[in-house]
């Protein structure tokens, strides 16, 4: 679902509401997908950020409005606003922090109170770091939820789309050249010239 001042595709678009507890990484996943970017340092979210993410499945191109949001108590909690008309969800949760999995009942309950029978994804976040403390044999939330996804939907790679058109203006780069040639001729200091004061 797009906001009025973003632009609509001619392709489906969904709007996809993540939640879970600050600092679990929801944000650094959203910009992984939209940017490449891997950001280590945490800065929380204030507020709803709306980021499109353009996917491409076996059945042609889908758009996820992401909707990112912070998780913290401590700005508000969030509000049904929030989550009217989210078509998908993903609850995350921090693989080395126990609470965030403890708290995932909770983001579901939430959730599925304002948003009935849309797929939702549980994912655990982190697990390239050491101090794991959520096994995968500990996860079994999900178990308790019939999935009711389509199996012979499925993402694949994008088609590599051809590069833009480079055109060269010969003057500029001559003079650019020109320019560099006149800076490399420029002799250096003395070494001598920083004693004297």
């Amino acid at each position: 679902m797009a906001l009025p001042n973003q632009n609509t595709v001619d392709y489906p678009s969904f709007k996809l509401v993540i939640v879970g507890d600050g600092g679990t990484g929801k944000t650094t996943f959203v910009k992984r997908h939209l940017t490449g970017e891997f950001e280590k340092k945490y800065e929380p979210t204030i507020g709803v950020e709306v980021h499109p993410l353009d996917f491409t499945t076996n059945c042609g191109k889908i758009r996820f409005y992401c909707w990112d949001t912070a998780g913290q108590e401590k700005f508000g909690g969030l509000r049904d606003g929030y989550y009217i008309h989210g078509q998908c969800a993903i609850i995350m949760f921090d693989v080395t922090s126990r609470l965030t999995y403890k708290n995932v009942p909770t983001w579901h309950r939430d959730l599925c109170r304002v948003c009935e029978n849309i797929p939702i994804v549980l994912c655990g976040n982190k697990v390239d770091v050491k101090n794991r403390q959520v096994k995968a044999k500990q996860v079994t939330f999900h178990r308790k939820f019939a999935d009711d996804s389509d199996p012979n939907i499925h993402f694949v790679e994008a088609v590599a789309l051809k590069p833009p058109e480079v055109t060269f203006d010969l003057a500029m780069q001559q003079q650019h050249e020109a320019e560099l040639a006149a800076a490399a001729a420029q002799p250096l200091p003395d070494d001598d010239d920083d004693l004297i004061e």
